[in-house]
């Protein structure tokens, strides 16, 4: 796996980074009853949640993420103790940014959400979501909570790529940004216009690349948290205010990671406990899975840098469990079961670009109407999607596939630029399960394989059962396989292992996909009335 981006051009590898900015004074004096379990396991989400941004409000601990083409974006994790982690919902509700996030047309995968920013404003008690979209302009969302509703407040016609968004101690809005070269934006009182902007920083060439900006303030200096990708982090620190002079130093490079098979701990976000402890939340590129969250402690330097505290050398694959009060609940798991029960789909699914929200409803299962007439499955709109957990899981789905019509396609996928799925065809009246494979496209993201039928068997019932099991360790390819139940107790393998590809040039992981599309006509659908994702 190629995971030395530092030749790259300025294209992808702006692998989002995302940038903070609660405003941190003087150490906050603990708080009651601190909880302390034992120890904590890298990465704490083995789930793919990249260019992580975090903040603490309070006693509650919000990180935001790159999501790309899912829709809807930047997902809002929600913690109480900085290891488990909860979906509390999305920054950005619709991909509202053209017709490509509609598959309209045109598409517009690896583009949408790349690195964005977090950032709570205490005076007005809301919450800020910034970033760049197709390197055109800044969108910003606010909200009084994160589960939402989430609005967008403004456009700024400056694409402020890899941003991370300050609140200073006296309110005053900043952004810093940029590849390579640092920029920092201050904005109008009301956060909607930029009032100026300055170079601040050009990174050396013996460094090589620096983006993913965190813009803090911590007891006075202002600093700059900068990403080398794929393999360092660097820190800019200012004594004379947001705008500069700036000093860099190194804080890693090339250094061990938690994940055996994984890249180097990178980008991220620091952030200060309730009792003044310090804490730095990286990614780990672990493909095919995704890059994956880790946590180690930071300590201080007399003269004001960060250390990350390392076990042998390496980011500790265990840590002592950070001093925090006892958390109020505990966090909503991100695997297990949904009926789809409710109105709306809970925020660990995300379609692959926009719905049509016309050809989907929720309540007693939910309901996929084909809404895409294609033998394309990258080009159907609807499918649906959920990260898969490692190091390993499963998910199984029960279907009611009594409404197909001929034509249809409909099931589940492993998904990427590099593709598989087991479902069902309909054609002439009779449907069959199948498995499917080679379902590609090229590095410009263009179809060049709609798949190649590999297995199948008859099925009668209007009722299936599909399982779909994905091995996401890094390091090589990893096997996906498939099989059916027609019982819900005894699965039978359906075709051979599908190899998942682990270069990161896609960025996104590898998820699981429900799906259901037409190749003739619309008008069929069907019901999942029951999905899990399990660990062994």
């Amino acid at each position: 796996m190629n995971l030395s981006w530092s030749h790259q051009s300025l294209t992808r590898r702006r692998t989002l980074a995302a940038a903070t900015g609660l405003a941190v004074g003087a150490l906050v004096p603990p708080g009651p009853a601190l909880a302390v379990a034992a120890q904590y396991t890298n990465p704490v989400v083995w789930q793919d949640f990249a260019d992580i941004d975090i903040i603490r409000v309070g006693d509650t601990y919000y990180a935001s993420a790159s999501t790309m083409h899912y829709s809807p974006g930047a997902p809002v994790l929600r913690s109480y103790d900085l290891v488990n982690w909860e979906i509390a919902g999305h920054s950005v509700p619709v991909l509202d940014f053209g017709a490509k996030y509609d598959l309209n047309g045109t598409r517009g995968y690896v583009r949408g959400i790349w690195a964005s920013s977090l950032a709570y404003r205490p005076s007005n008690r809301t919450f800020y979501w910034l970033g760049q979209i197709d390197f055109a302009r800044t969108y910003l969302y606010t909200a009084t909570a994160v589960e939402g509703p989430w609005n967008r407040l403004t456009t700024i016609n400056a694409p402020y790529y890899d941003a991370g968004l300050l609140v200073d101690t006296d309110d005053t809005l900043y952004v810093a940004y940029g590849n390579t070269t640092i920029s920092v934006a201050q904005l109008s009182s009301d956060g909607r216009n930029q009032i100026r902007t300055q170079e601040v920083f050009r990174t050396p060439s013996s460094v090589g690349t620096l983006e993913g900006a965190r813009f803090y303030k911590i007891n006075g200096q202002y600093y700059i948290f900068l990403t080398r990708p794929a393999n360092g982090q660097y820190i800019l620190k200012s004594s004379s205010g947001p705008f500069g002079p700036y000093a860099m130093r190194e804080v890693l490079l090339d250094l061990r990671g938690p994940i055996p098979g994984g890249g180097v701990p990178h980008q991220g976000g620091l952030v200060q406990t309730q009792s003044g402890a310090w804490y730095y939340m990286a990614f780990v590129d672990a493909y095919p899975g995704g890059r994956m969250p880790a946590l180690a402690p930071v300590t201080w330097t007399a003269d004001g840098w960060p250390v990350v505290q390392l076990v042998n050398g390496a980011w500790g694959t265990m840590y002592p469990s950070p001093a925090v009060p006892t958390p109020p609940r505990q966090v909503t798991p991100m695997t297990g079961v949904d009926t789809f029960d409710g109105t709306t789909l809970k925020p660990r699914w995300e379609w692959n670009h926009n719905p049509d929200n016309t050809k989907w409803s929720v309540g007693n299962g939910l309901t996929l109407r084909t809404a895409t007439v294609t033998h394309d499955l990258y080009w159907a709109r609807n499918t649906l999607t959920h990260r898969i957990q490692g190091p390993t899981s499963t998910a199984t789905v029960q279907l009611d596939h009594s409404a197909m019509r001929d034509g249809d396609r409909a099931g589940l996928a492993l998904l990427r630029d590099s593709s598989a799925w087991i479902g069902l065809k309909r054609d002439g009246g009779a449907t069959r399960v199948v498995m499917v494979t080679g379902l590609t496209m090229d590095s410009n993201w263009n179809t060049t394989g709609t798949g190649t039928e590999i297995a199948s068997a008859p099925v009668s019932d209007g009722r299936i059962w599909l399982r779909a099991n994905a091995d996401i360790r890094p390091g090589a390819p990893r096997p996906g396989t498939f099989s059916y139940s027609t019982d819900g107790i005894t699965f039978t393998r359906l075709g051979p292992a599908f190899p998942m590809g682990n270069d990161w040039r896609f960025f996104m992981g590898y998820r699981f996909a429900l799906f259901s599309h037409a190749t003739q006509a619309l008008g069929g659908a069907v019901r999942v009335t029951r999905f899990e994702v399990s660990t062994p």
